[in-house]
């Protein structure tokens, strides 16, 4: 028989908060548990493993919606290794590009962190001044 564990209790034993327990449950990720008649809820011990499920692939990047998706192909017997790898390697792809735009940002923030090394006349800033001209860093098109 399984154990039914209070909300704190699988809190606890997934690392999470409470109110991010009921925030996946609004958000349809973890599924509504039974209530007591003073209208506790009472989990499962899936209940953790979907909660430690959840927080892995936020790990990895992954959005709640996205996570979503994953559980839904996670519960379907139709799902190919395939289908989960096309997945993953597009958030990949996207965690790829996000490293490009982070490491432009970086290379732009070099060059403002180098234009105040040489300074300005008395009470101008190179960096703040620069922020106030043209853009350094171009967004990428998604």
């Amino acid at each position: 028989m399984p154990s039914l564990l209070t909300i704190g209790r699988i809190a606890k034993l997934a690392e999470v908060n409470i109110e991010t327990v009921r925030y996946y449950e609004r958000r349809g990720l973890l599924p509504a548990p039974p209530r007591t008649v003073s209208s506790y809820r009472l989990y499962g011990d899936q209940s953790v493993a979907r909660l430690r499920f959840i927080k892995q692939a936020q790990a990895l990047g992954f959005t709640l919606e996205e996570i979503g998706e994953l559980l839904a192909l996670r519960v379907d017997a139709e799902t190919s290794c395939d289908v989960v790898r096309q997945r993953a390697e597009r958030k990949m792809a996207d965690v790829a590009e996000k490293i490009r735009s982070l490491q432009a940002i970086q290379g732009a923030l070099a060059e403002l962190i180098a234009a105040c090394a040489l300074g300005g006349p008395e009470g101008e800033c190179p960096f703040l001044a620069s922020l106030e001209k043209q853009p350094i860093v171009k967004e990428t098109e998604q």
